[in-house]
């Protein structure tokens, strides 16, 4: 986790709609839906499906990310999994 105070993503994976299948540092994993996230400005991109399915693992931020900068806050995704 070099040396952060949270999981990281490790793992990432596009399914259908605006879900993402995560898993992270800690070994927890599931599937969020980015649906329900207000995907304003920036984050409008994440609507168009052939560039939401470029996501991948960003090592500098450990989370989720797509081309042009555009990341999601790891704390985030892994609230949205849940306990």
């Amino acid at each position: 986790m070099r040396g952060r105070v949270w999981p990281e993503v490790v793992e990432v994976c596009p399914l259908e709609g605006l879900s993402l299948w995560l898993r992270f540092s800690d070994g927890r994993e599931g599937v969020v839906d980015l649906s329900g996230l207000p995907l304003l400005g920036i984050l409008e991109r994440l609507k168009d499906p052939a560039f939401f399915h470029q996501v991948g693992v960003d090592p500098e931020t450990g989370t989720a990310a797509w081309p042009g900068g555009i990341d999601l806050d790891p704390l985030v995704l892994l609230g949205a999994l849940g306990p």
